[in-house]
């Protein structure tokens, strides 16, 4: 037990290094960095621009109310954030370390290649717009809608969104694996973000069988609509379950096709 400790405090500190070179580098070419900052900025502002439409409408959706709307936009919008700063740079730039063979020199270091691979880049203009923003939003829906704010629900918004960004990290993560075979994922990149978007509104407002799809198949709804349906009292026991289910096995099965992959791999150098 002490072993396992030791390698997650060690693990730990070298993603806090990750974080501080990454924003250490993006600090030298601050134009880049105020350029993302300013367009997630600018995608912040459409967000809120879809949340004032139910308050216009004054109507409830699926029985989400506009309050509950703007919660969950704000989770959702939070979430857009750890995923483009923690995720998606390092996803994508996986099939052109595989291309050009840059992958082989991570491999030689005394640490996990995926772990390497997949957490080495932070980008801090991405994430620091959606994140306050989301969280503005997200407090001003709960304090709005009445909800209790005490150290049960909190811990449980929390838990949640912790098991949001682990299934984000593995369903995301998944297609880019595609990158040990093929030469080219560019349309696996724009599919993956177009699966992304069906969180813009809550499940409820999808059909029944896409809800399951989303849920238990490919289990993308877990990611945005679990904290909110928290706090809302609209989470039923066997949901609550799943959400640490879902993440474990989609991490399990991300572990098992990552070895296989590498099994495979052959160098560009070679």
């Amino acid at each position: 037990m002490k072993h396992v400790f030791r390698n997650v405090g060690r693990y730990l500190r070298l993603y806090w290094k990750f974080i501080q070179f990454s924003v250490m580098s993006q600090m030298e070419y601050r134009i880049n960095f105020i350029t993302a900052f300013l367009v997630e900025t600018a995608y912040l502002l459409i967000k809120l621009l879809y949340a004032s439409v139910p308050y216009r409408a004054g109507t409830d959706i699926n029985g989400w109310s506009p309050d509950a709307i703007l919660l969950y936009i704000g989770v959702f919008t939070m979430m857009s954030g750890f995923y483009s700063g923690l995720f998606y740079s390092n996803f994508t730039s996986l099939p052109e370390k595989i291309r050009t063979g840059s992958l082989d020199v991570l491999m030689t270091k005394p640490v996990s290649l995926q772990f390497m691979v997949t957490l080495r880049q932070f980008e801090l203009g991405y994430t620091v717009p959606n994140v306050v923003g989301g969280g503005i939003m997200t407090g001003i829906g709960w304090y709005r809608l009445g909800l209790p704010f005490d150290v049960e629900t909190v811990g449980g918004f929390a838990v949640l969104l912790g098991c949001g960004v682990l299934t984000a990290y593995s369903v995301f993560l998944l297609p880019q694996l595609l990158a040990f075979w093929i030469i080219r994922t560019n349309g696996v990149t724009e599919l993956s973000n177009s699966i992304f978007e069906t969180n813009y509104v809550p499940m409820a407002v999808y059909s029944n069988l896409i809800q399951r799809i989303g849920l238990f198949v490919l289990p993308v709804f877990v990611i945005c609509n679990f904290p909110p349906m928290f706090i809302l009292g609209k989470m039923q026991s066997g949901l609550m379950l799943w959400a640490f289910l879902a993440p474990l096995w989609l991490l399990a099965i991300i572990r098992l096709i990552w070895q296989f992959a590498l099994r495979d791999y052959t160098s560009a150098s070679q």
